[in-house]
C-alpha cells in the first residue's frame, strides 16, 4: 500500500505520477513469501529513469526469480524532496511505497558522473548514512553499477559493493549468495562483503588500501587478505540470443524522456574511436539474430502497444543483418503503423533505402556526428568517416524529405588547433550549400542545421585516457572563435557548458581522495547536478578547496603512461598496450580498420562471448 504521508503531500507538487506507482505491468509480489528485497534506485527524476533499457532489463532479470522482489526508486523533484524533509518522510520504493530499510538490498545505477550528489541525496533521504564504513547491520547492503563505475574510486567509500560490467547474471549471483547466508544463518555484513568479492566482476572497497606516491599519484591498489583478488574482471552477458529480455515494459501515467519500445540490436562496437569509453568498455561485440530481434519486438508491441521502436546499439548501422532485420520489421509495422527510428546512424554507411524503411511512416531531421571538423583531427581520433561521407548522406537525407540536419562535434581533442575549430564552421557551411545545390524543387521546406559541440573530456579505458583536459580558458576561447566563424543565419550553434565537462572531468578521472567533497556538497543538500538549474560550479570548486583537493591534478596535467591509474583496480578485457599503442597511432595520424575488416588484438576476446570478430 502506498505510503499514506506520501499521498498527503501529492496534491502540492509538480507531476504526482512520479510518485503514484501502480503502473500497469508493474511486478507486485507478497513480501511475506521472498527471501531478498531488491531495490533498484535511479539518481534522477522517475521520467529519466523509467527510460533506462537497462533499469527495465534488470528490474525484469531479478524478478524472475521467485525468492527476490525488485522495486523501482526514483530520486524525487526538488518539491518533493523538501516536502519529505519537511514531514519526514523516507525516500520509498514505488510498487509497496515501503521505505528503504526495508530491504535487504539497495543498488544504484550511476549512468553520468554529475549524479553522485543526487545518489548520496538519496541516500540520506532514506536515513543511510552515506559512508559505508558507518553502516551497522541493520543498513540494507548499497550496491554501485552502470558505466561510472569503471572508475568507482571517486565514490567506492560510499559503496558496500560494486558491480563491474554487465548485471543480469552477477546480480541474481549476489542475491543468491546473500539468501544461502540467511538461510545457513552464516550472515554478518562483513562475512557476506567478504565472500561476495569472489564473485567475479564484483568489487568490495572496504577490502583494499590504496596508498599514494610523494607527487600525489597513486602508489598501490592492496587487498587486505589473499583471497581477496587484486583486480576485477567486468561481467559479460555471452550470449545475446539467450539474454533475458522484458516481454512487457512497467506502462507509466505520465510522459517518459523515450517512451517507446527499445530493441537492444547488439553490445559492443566494432569502430574504435579513440575518444569513446563505450565502444571500449562494452567490448567485445555480441549480435542477436534477427529472429530473436523479431520475436521481441513483436512482443513487446502486443503487450504495449507503443506506436515507435527505436534499434538501439552504439552504432546500429554497424548491425550485420540490418537489412534483414528492418525489412522483416517492416512486413507487419507498416501495417501497424509503427515507426521504426535509429538514432546511431553513422555517416559513412547511411543510405537512401535505409532513410527510406526508417521514414516509412514518420518524417523529420536526422542526426551524423562527424566529431572534428578537418580530415587530421578525424584520424587522429580514429572517426574514420570523411568529408565526401558527410557530402553523400545529406544529400539523400535533403532528396529523401528531410529538412533539418544536426552535426555533432567536439573540442579540446588532443592535438586540436584553431584550424580545426575553422574546420567545424566550414563544414556546416558546406552541408548549407549541398541543400541549395538541390534543384528547388527537389528541396525539402525550412532549412535547419544545427551543430551541438560538446567538450572534450579524457575518459578512462580509452586511448586518450592519459591525456590532459584543455583548461576553462582554452575551452572558452575555443567555443568564442567557433562562434565567430558561423556566419550564416541557417546555422545554429549550441555548445557544452565548459564549467560541466571540467567537473565531470575531475570525477571521471579521479580517485578516492574526492570522496570528501562530494559528500560535503550532499551535506548541503546538494542534488540533481547533473541538470543545467542546479548545478554549480563555485559550490563544487569551494568543495574541492575545503577537502584539500586540487582540480587540476586530474585535468590539467597528463597522466604518466607508466602511472597506476586509479581505475587500474578494474580489467575489461581491453588491454593497456592496445591503449597505448592507439594513443601512439593517434600522434601519428594513424587509423585503425574496424573489427569487421580486420583484428587489431585489443584483448577482449579473452573475455569470451558469442561473436562472429573476436576469436
Amino acid at each position: 500500500m502506498q505510503n499514506e504521508r506520501i499521498s498527503s503531500v501529492l496534491k502540492s507538487v509538480s507531476k504526482p505520477g512520479r510518485y503514484i506507482g501502480a503502473e500497469y505491468n508493474a511486478i507486485i509480489k507478497n513480501k511475506d513469501e521472498v527471501k531478498c528485497r531488491f531495490a533498484f534506485c535511479f539518481p534522477d527524476t522517475y521520467e529519466i529513469g523509467m527510460s533506462n533499457l537497462g533499469v527495465r532489463i534488470l528490474y525484469d532479470v531479478i524478478n524472475k526469480d521467485k525468492d527476490v522482489w525488485c522495486e523501482r526508486v526514483y530520486a524525487p523533484w526538488t518539491d518533493m524532496k523538501e516536502k519529505m524533509e519537511q514531514y519526514s518522510i523516507p525516500l520509498t520504493a514505488v510498487e509497496s511505497g515501503d521505505p528503504l530499510s526495508a530491504f535487504d538490498m539497495v543498488a544504484f545505477s550511476l549512468q553520468y558522473e554529475m549524479c553522485y550528489t543526487t545518489t548520496l541525496a538519496m541516500l540520506k533521504l532514506a536515513g543511510f548514512p552515506i559512508w559505508a564504513k558507518d553502516r551497522g547491520e541493520d543498513t540494507p547492503i548499497i550496491i554501485g553499477g552502470g558505466p561510472c563505475v569503471y572508475n568507482p574510486e571517486p565514490v567506492a567509500e560510499f559503496f558496500d559493493l560494486i558491480n563491474i560490467g554487465e548485471g543480469e547474471e552477477v546480480l541474481l549471483e549476489i542475491c543468491h549468495l546473500y539468501n544461502k547466508m540467511k538461510d545457513e544463518g552464516s550472515y554478518s555484513r562483513t562475512a557476506f562483503l567478504r565472500e561476495a568479492s569472489h564473485i567475479e566482476g564484483v568489487y568490495i572497497p572496504s577490502l583494499y588500501d590504496v596508498s599514494y606516491n610523494a607527487d600525489g599519484t597513486i602508489k598501490e591498489f592492496a587487498p587486505k587478505y589473499p583471497d581477496v583478488p587484486a583486480k576485477i574482471k567486468k561481467r559479460i552477458v555471452a550470449d545475446m540470443d539467450e539474454a533475458p529480455y522484458p516481454e512487457k515494459l512497467v506502462m507509466p501515467y505520465i510522459e517518459t524522456v523515450h517512451d517507446r519500445i527499445v530493441l537492444e540490436i547488439y553490445r559492443g562496437c566494432i569502430r574504435g574511436c579513440r575518444f569513446c569509453q563505450a565502444g571500449m568498455v562494452y567490448r567485445p561485440i555480441r549480435e542477436k539474430s534477427v529472429e530473436t530481434l523479431c520475436k521481441q519486438a513483436k512482443c513487446l508491441y502486443d503487450n504495449t502497444g507503443y506506436d515507435e521502436i527505436s534499434l538501439i546499439s552504439l552504432s546500429i548501422s554497424d548491425y550485420s543483418e540490418l537489412p534483414s532485420l528492418t525489412d522483416s520489421l517492416l512486413e507487419w509495422t507498416d501495417e501497424k503503423h509503427v515507426s521504426l527510428s535509429l538514432p546511431s546512424l553513422r555517416i559513412d554507411s547511411f543510405s537512401e533505402e535505409l532513410m527510406k524503411k526508417v521514414s516509412s511512416v514518420r518524417t523529420g531531421g536526422i542526426t551524423f556526428a562527424p566529431e572534428a571538423g578537418t580530415q587530421r583531427l578525424r584520424d587522429v581520433i580514429n572517426k574514420n568517416v570523411t568529408e565526401e561521407d558527410l557530402m553523400r548522406s545529406v544529400g539523400i537525407a535533403f532528396r529523401g524529405g528531410k529538412s533539418n540536419v544536426k552535426l555533432y562535434f567536439m573540442n579540446g581533442l588532443p592535438t586540436e588547433t584553431l584550424e580545426d575549430i575553422e574546420g567545424i564552421a566550414a563544414l556546416s557551411k558546406k552541408v548549407v550549400d549541398a541543400y541549395f545545390a538541390l534543384p528547388k524543387p527537389e528541396r525539402p521546406k525550412g532549412l535547419g542545421v544545427t551543430i551541438s559541440v560538446s567538450c572534450f573530456v579524457p575518459k578512462p579505458f580509452t586511448p586518450f585516457q592519459w591525456e590532459k583536459q584543455d583548461t576553462f580558458d582554452e575551452l572558452i576561447k575555443k567555443q568564442e572563435h567557433l562562434r565567430a566563424c558561423i556566419t550564416d543565419r541557417r546555422i545554429k550553434y549550441t555548445y557544452h557548458d565548459a564549467k560541466v565537462s571540467f567537473v565531470e572531468a575531475v570525477l571521471a578521472r579521479g580517485d578516492r581522495r574526492l570522496a570528501p567533497a562530494i559528500a560535503r556538497l550532499a551535506e548541503e543538500g546538494r542534488m540533481f547536478d547533473a541538470w543545467d538549474e542546479y548545478f554549480d560550479y563555485d559550490a563544487w570548486i569551494e568543495a574541492f578547496s575545503a577537502t584539500g583537493v586540487d582540480p587540476t591534478f586530474y585535468t590539467s596535467r597528463g597522466f604518466g603512461l607508466d602511472e597506476i591509474l586509479p581505475w587500474d583496480i578494474i580489467d575489461i578485457g581491453v588491454t593497456k598496450a592496445f591503449l597505448r599503442r592507439e594513443r601512439d597511432k593517434a600522434y601519428n595520424g594513424e587509423t585503425t580498420p574496424s573489427c569487421a575488416e580486420k583484428c587489431s588484438g585489443c584483448g577482449a576476446n579473452k573475455l569470451g562471448g558469442k561473436n562472429r570478430w573476436c576469436k
